[in-house]
């Protein structure tokens, strides 16, 4: 009889669990390829460019919700735009009660840039990559670093709300619980953190926070970890009782519309929005690379790149795999 603890078999169990999905990342990566599509729509890059400069230029939350919608479509599934697909009985991904909040913008312009590159390359690209590609864009258009998008995803045949649960890291997340969530999509540590950088753009909801006001604890309503100052704004903003639900608060408080560090200089100043946020600097194991983040923003950016490109090759269909969706919103 085996008397080992379970404690004792997770360093073995991590070890397999990591291989498994290197070696899964790694044979997806070698279907991948930056010129997936020079000869079959070799201005596609081009076009979703456009798409997105249109669509940003008309609403600036673009950006951080096409950004978010990327993210939250490769932690279910995969990247295989799965996300898109509408249902009549909304039992759909985008129907899960993570997926609510995901901004409509978005969903539209994937949806416009799938409609411009179908008119020039029809039945060539997935939405999958065309929501990649629109996810460097918006980066670009507030003021981020570009990088090369690997290409020759296929789009998914599977989009359940049922699949979401525990999938997607949640607000009140500490820094153990996220690596884990971010380890079973082959993403680092250090991925992660870079990941959370995309919070310098972007809004949340007052309810993703509140605790951190006024329930923090039986002894203390306020989290400690809070600058004061910053506590007091938020409580005007998100009153204890009669606030407006729909109040959208920026997770960067100081550049909000602009891709930047400055993410990382307010966990440093006790200025992170949700506790996910703020956790990365309070937490030793992920404090240094908060500290370098917050002081080198070249160094933000080539991690934020990289972090991508790998997030982009999360779960990916190739091959005969899935199809290429005529329309993103719909199976064939």
């Amino acid at each position: 009889m085996d008397t080992r603890s379970d404690d004792a078999n997770k360093p073995m169990t991590m070890w397999f669990l990591g291989m498994l999905l290197f070696t899964m990342a790694t044979e997806s990566e070698a279907q991948l390829s930056e010129n997936y599509y020079s000869s079959t729509c070799p201005n596609v890059e081009r076009i979703v460019q456009q798409a997105v400069t249109t669509k940003f230029q008309q609403t600036p939350t673009t950006a951080p919700a096409t950004l978010r919608m990327f993210f939250h479509d490769c932690f279910v599934e995969g990247c295989d735009a799965s996300v898109l697909i509408a249902s009549e009985n909304e039992d759909a991904e985008k129907d899960a009660p993570d997926n609510k909040s995901l901004a409509g913008d978005g969903f539209d312009t994937v949806i416009k840039a799938k409609a411009a590159v179908e008119a020039q390359c029809p039945g060539v690209v997935s939405c999958a990559d065309v929501l990649a590609l629109a996810a460097r864009d918006v980066v670009v258009l507030v003021g981020g670093t570009g990088f090369k998008v690997e290409l020759g995803r296929r789009d998914g045949l599977v989009s359940k709300a049922s699949r979401v649960t525990g999938k997607l890291p949640e607000p009140d997340l500490d820094v153990r619980s996220l690596v884990e969530n971010f380890a079973k999509n082959g993403l680092s540590l250090t991925d992660m953190i870079a990941l959370s950088g995309a919070h310098t753009i972007g809004f949340s909801h007052c309810n993703r926070f509140a605790n951190r006001l006024y329930n923090f604890s039986n002894f203390m309503p306020l989290d400690p970890t809070l600058d004061p100052a910053y506590a007091q704004q938020l409580m005007s903003s998100c009153p204890r009782s009669g606030g407006n639900p729909a109040q959208a608060i920026p997770l960067d408080p100081t550049t909000q519309n602009n891709f930047d560090n400055t993410y990382f200089q307010n966990l440093v100043a006790r200025k992170g929005l949700l506790t996910s946020d703020q956790v990365l600097f309070n937490d030793i194991s992920s404090q240094a690379t908060v500290i370098r983040f917050a002081n080198n923003a070249e160094e933000f950016s080539s991690a934020f790149s990289s972090a991508m490109r790998k997030l982009g090759r999360v779960g990916v269909k190739v091959g005969n795999q899935g199809e290429i969706r005529r329309d993103c919103s719909a199976f064939n």
